[in-house]
């Protein structure tokens, strides 16, 4: 988070929309690739701001995706600017693309990536993505083509060469992700979580978190506000937890899908695994690799 920003752009996420924001002390910064754990983020951060189980308002009202191009940006600068509570921005632009802030405390999920790229695929078959090109102003693009088997999808996805700033979402993006904020794990203001905790110890992790962010919460309240942070919790509030405009998911429901790890790993055979493991190997640190897969 020195120097010049990376752009990452596509054509429905723009990091250049954080150019010139105005933070606050105190912010808070969600950064992860898609399909990491972001909601769950945001909704613990939530619990942990308001410190009860029913929230104000919608998550996405509460914590908005500033560099999400389906809503203009000053509609999202003013719902910013509005908000009085501590706030929580969500992003899935990696550190070395933000802005730094030593007055931001920047939270940086990370997940198994074939973990992540599994619930991506499910993901994609859940998005009415006529709807979704139609609020962003792109063209319409059809009828959705009938998906290919996960396993062939998957090792499509893992030999994809792409370019991180053109397709974040590719295996190159969430290693690279990672790898960034690895390399920025003693900086102060920086926070790393990971999927795989989240599961085996929410309460473990709300408690570190909570203390990251200076935010007291009396013993009481704990057993409340990690039920809240449940998936099954989440799930049966989706309609009010699941991120972006009404209509563009075919199932609120299904945007929590399964919340468990081990899915990627499941759909592939152990000579494809070993293939995977061979062509990460050189693409970052082998300690950022070992925390990302552990």
């Amino acid at each position: 988070m020195t120097g010049v920003p990376v752009r990452y752009k596509t054509a429905r996420e723009d990091s250049a929309r954080w150019d010139g924001f105005e933070f606050r002390l105190g912010d808070i910064v969600i950064s992860a690739r898609s399909r990491s754990g972001t909601t769950w983020m945001q909704m613990i951060c939530a619990l942990l701001v308001f410190q009860d189980p029913e929230l104000p308002a919608p998550l996405s009202e509460l914590s908005s995706w500033l560099d999400w191009r389906t809503t203009p940006l000053d509609q999202v600068l003013a719902a910013l600017s509005a908000q009085r509570h501590r706030r929580f921005i969500k992003t899935h632009t990696p550190l070395d693309g933000l802005p730094s802030d030593h007055r931001v405390t920047y939270i940086v999920v990370a997940r198994h990536p074939l973990d992540a790229a599994v619930s991506l695929y499910h993901h994609y078959l859940n998005l009415d993505v006529r709807r979704l090109s139609q609020l962003q102003g792109l063209p319409d693009p059809g009828p959705a083509a009938p998906p290919a088997p996960l396993r062939d999808w998957l090792l499509s996805w893992i030999a994809s060469d792409a370019r991180p700033e053109e397709q974040p979402d590719s295996l190159a993006g969430y290693i690279r992700h990672a790898a960034d904020a690895w390399s920025r794990r003693d900086a102060p203001n920086v926070v790393l979580a990971h999927y795989a905790d989240l599961s085996a110890d929410l309460p473990g992790e709300m408690r570190r978190l909570a203390g990251w962010l200076g935010i007291d919460v009396r013993a009481g309240r704990w057993p409340v506000l990690v039920s809240a942070a449940s998936f099954p919790h989440m799930r049966a509030r989706a309609s009010r937890l699941a991120q972006g405009p009404p209509g563009i998911l075919l199932d609120d429901a299904e945007f929590f899908r399964r919340g468990r790890s081990g899915a990627g790993r499941g759909a592939l055979s152990a000579a494809e695994i070993s293939d995977y493991q061979a062509k990460v190997s050189s693409m970052a640190p082998a300690d950022a690799l070992a925390w990302l897969h552990h």
